[in-house]
């Protein structure tokens, strides 16, 4: 039985001194981050236990049709397409789902899906975001561009 507790009590403070997924020297998701494509920019935040992203710049910000700011026109809700591309929320229900991990569900502006997701820190500069519709998955690498 001494033996046993003192496992569990091992244990216990091995997990307590393991930093957390948002200290880690590459676990460190929250910053600002460059889409693959180079025509957004992202800022992933923690929100609650998880993380939140949300569009702070594109490269394009007015739209050439129309003369004004990027709208959220391809949103197949009537009444959000209309909202902003700036400060657009990607992310939703991102909880840690593994080292470096975060799982949830992504908007994709580009067509206005909402999709399981899954968003990985890869390396310092580097997240890895993830999007699946049933079987099939893709996936890009974003930039960090700024803490």
């Amino acid at each position: 039985m001494a033996c046993r507790t003192a496992f569990i009590i091992a244990i216990s403070a091995a997990l307590l001194a393991a930093p957390s997924a948002f200290t880690q020297g590459t676990g460190e998701p929250t910053g600002v981050w460059l889409t693959q494509a180079g025509d957004a920019r992202v800022k992933v935040s923690k929100c609650g236990g998880g993380i939140c992203g949300v569009v702070v710049g594109l490269k394009e910000p007015i739209d050439p049709a129309t003369g004004k700011p990027q709208v959220d026109d391809k949103n197949p809700n009537l009444a959000l397409k209309r909202r902003p591309m700036i400060g657009l929320p990607l992310f939703s229900g991102m909880s840690p789902s593994g080292p470096n991990k975060w799982s949830g569900q992504i908007y994709n502006a580009d067509d206005g899906g909402t999709y399981a997701s899954s968003v990985s820190v890869t390396g310092p500069d580097t997240l890895k975001v993830e999007g699946c519709v049933g079987a099939l998955c893709g996936g890009e690498s974003w930039t960090r561009v700024g803490r």
